[in-house]
């Protein structure tokens, strides 16, 4: 489905690899951590590929970010991902300190953000991101549907 308007290139560059974890069969997730402008991961889900329950897209950007700055704390980045984080995510992100979190589309059934745990709300959440939600709701709606009927 097209948008109205073009995609912030975060976004778009996070549905490409949404599409690339498609491609090899993973669950179409994808993730990029952008610092003062520029990207700095981009990673997609990789679970079965890696035989790893943690390889979800956020988790391997977040690694990737932290290990290309050189620390545990991702201050100053923005992560923007296709789907709302599940609830390891969310607390990754809170333990990595992302400022700000775009995510594409709700999961009603996994999210932990708008949904579920809403790990954010919690009072032990030691750091809440600003969070932003829908641009590219529609594209990444679309992949996980496809997605999933195509395996129907």
């Amino acid at each position: 489905m097209m948008t109205r308007w073009p995609l912030p290139e975060p976004m778009a560059m996070a549905l490409e690899q949404a599409r690339r974890a498609a491609a090899g069969g993973e669950v179409p997730v994808g993730a990029v951590v952008m610092r003062e402008g520029a990207v700095i991961a981009a990673a997609h889900n990789a679970p079965r590929t890696l035989h790893d329950p943690t390889a979800h897209a956020e988790i391997t950007a977040i690694r990737m970010a932290a290990e290309k700055i050189g620390s545990e704390r991702l201050d100053g980045c923005e992560l923007w991902v296709t789907l709302e984080p599940c609830a390891m995510c969310a607390g990754a992100i809170a333990h990595a300190r992302i400022d700000r979190l775009y995510y594409a589309a709700a999961d009603s059934k996994g999210g932990a953000v708008e949904h579920g745990a809403r790990v954010f709300e919690q009072e032990q959440c030691l750091h809440r991101p600003e969070i932003y939600t829908g641009m590219g709701e529609s594209e990444a709606g679309d992949l996980l549907r496809a997605f999933f009927q195509a395996r129907r």
